[in-house]
């Protein structure tokens, strides 16, 4: 009887391109002459944002841009002055191949930033920035899903895969006019604003995405008397977002990322401010499918050959939401600020491991405090502690083996000054960790068999004894001794796929 060969396609995805590409960042400014000079620098942040991004066949080009913010007092004002500056790059990456379709991801970082005051007038920034690129496409991978004939023995498998994708993407502008509270001061110049988009529930509503969630902003302002004045808001959204194709046999999520964040004074009242803010509402939607795949295979009578190949399929991870807290002892003493005005942190490079039980994720990073606040000397200061930590979070599955990812952000920053005059701030962390069961999986593409001659065995019996240890692979016995794994459980008794326990075997002989 001839060998005939099932054979099933499976969706694979394929990373294209996997790496980090550096962007420098320099600024020489000469202030407007309705400026004050300057006599301190106080703070310099930059924030990078990609802008915009396509694929066309073999290049990927994207927009980066990074706003600048300097702060600084003049000599005779000790009210605080803000620099605001905006510089846009246009990058290309040379991807190696065609990559449409593709899902792309970009993830931009300040990696260093050196300010000073040249002169009064003039200030000179250089630093650089990365951005962490990664693409991933699709192909369609052949696999032997069965077998018959030729004696043939399979070790099948299900293996769970994307058997369609959806991407698209929605920007949304939200506007939004605010009024000061009654005790807070009249505004007469921002200094920063921060702004993050939370998780946005997401709901399937006639063929389309329903997208709801909220923006958190927070400000720091100029207030009367030279005082900085802090503020927080949440801005919330709601958008329809069309997926063609798109039903309820799909998982899908939303991604929203903050694109822009300006919030301005009006110039008709200082107790009023307007928020001008665009999100990127990213959406993935997965259909999976499940498919039996042989793993391995061999002729119980015939020589055979085996080809391999490694199937990247695309797994649906297993998400988990969770949540710490991390606390530090920032100063004592005189090194305590006289006020503080508002503080926040920021989490940066978050490494995750599993634990060594296979039943935890261990992550690690650096986290940022910030704060502004006012000296025992009357001076704005807004410095930077950054704290080291590691947070062992269990879970409720084995998952050694898996490969796991953490996206970690800060939901609220609070601080301390005790009876003895020590400064501590404890954060409160969420994250969302994303489980995937399996990097790849080892699948037969092909079985060649040779008929022209058997296997030769090394004596002419029925049964052989054979002492197993536990643990051990039945599939592995079977296969040395070309035998089935059916006639090896049959004989001794056994019910699953490894050996319980160590001791001899009886395996039979079949042609």
């Amino acid at each position: 009887m001839e060998l005939k060969l099932s054979r099933e396609t499976v969706t694979a995805a394929e990373t294209i391109y996997d790496g980090v590409q550096e962007q420098a960042l320099e600024m020489d400014y000469i202030l407007p002459d309705y400026c004050p000079d300057i006599f301190r620098l106080i703070r310099c942040d930059t924030v990078p944002v990609i802008t915009d991004w396509s694929v066309s066949g073999d290049r990927l080009t994207y927009e980066l841009m990074c706003d600048i913010h300097i702060l600084y007092c003049g000599e005779e004002d000790s009210t605080v002055q803000s620099v605001d500056q905006h510089r846009s790059f246009t990058r290309t990456v040379e991807l190696g191949r065609a990559a449409e379709p593709a899902e792309v991801r970009l993830v931009p970082k300040t990696d260093n930033i050196s300010y000073r005051a040249v002169n009064k007038r003039r200030l000179d920034m250089r630093g650089s920035v990365s951005v962490k690129i990664s693409v991933t496409g699709q192909q369609e991978q052949e696999v032997v899903s069965d077998a018959s004939g030729m004696n043939i023995q399979l070790k099948k498998a299900p293996v769970k895969f994307a058997a369609q994708r959806i991407n698209t993407v929605k920007n949304v502008r939200i506007e939004e006019d605010m009024e000061l509270m009654p005790a807070q001061s009249d505004i007469s110049g921002v200094l920063s604003c921060r702004c993050m988009a939370a998780e946005c529930d997401v709901k399937l509503i006639s063929g389309k995405l329903l997208a709801k969630g909220d923006m958190q902003a927070e400000l720091l302002y100029s207030g009367s008397g030279g005082t900085v004045e802090h503020m927080s808001f949440t801005l919330s959204y709601s958008q329809i977002i069309d997926a063609d194709g798109i039903d309820d046999s799909f998982e899908c999520a939303v991604t929203p990322e903050v694109v822009s964040c300006n919030i301005s004074a009006s110039p008709e009242s200082g107790r009023m401010i307007r928020c001008e803010a665009e999100l990127r509402l990213n959406c993935h939607a997965v259909k999976t499918a499940t498919a039996m795949i042989a793993e391995d295979a061999f002729s119980t009578v015939y020589p055979c050959t085996v080809e391999m190949s490694e199937i990247k399929a695309e797994q649906i991870p297993a998400v988990y939401n969770e949540s710490f807290r991390h606390s530090a002892r920032l100063a004592d003493g005189e090194a305590v600020p006289q006020t503080i005005y508002a503080m926040w942190s920021e989490p940066k490079n978050i490494n995750t491991r599993i634990g060594d039980d296979g039943r935890s994720v261990v992550i690690s990073g650096m986290l940022s405090y910030s704060m502004a606040a006012k000296d025992n000397a009357g001076m704005v200061i807004m410095p930077d502690r950054e704290e080291a930590f590691e947070e062992t979070i269990g879970l409720p599955d084995d998952i050694s083996g898996a490969h796991v990812t953490a996206e970690v952000s800060v939901r609220e920053t609070a601080y301390d000054i005790s009876a003895e005059g020590i400064l501590s701030a404890r954060a409160d962390i969420s994250a969302k960790l994303s489980v995937y069961s399996a990097d790849s999986i080892r699948a037969v593409t092909d079985i060649v068999i040779d008929d022209s001659a058997k296997k030769e065995r090394d004596g002419d019996y029925a049964i052989k004894l054979y002492f197993g240890n536990e643990n051990e692979s039945i599939w592995d016995i079977a296969k040395r001794y070309s035998t089935s794994v059916e006639a090896v459980m049959e004989e001794n008794e056994l019910s699953g796929e490894r050996l319980e326990n160590g001791g001899m075997l009886l395996i039979p002989i079949v042609s």
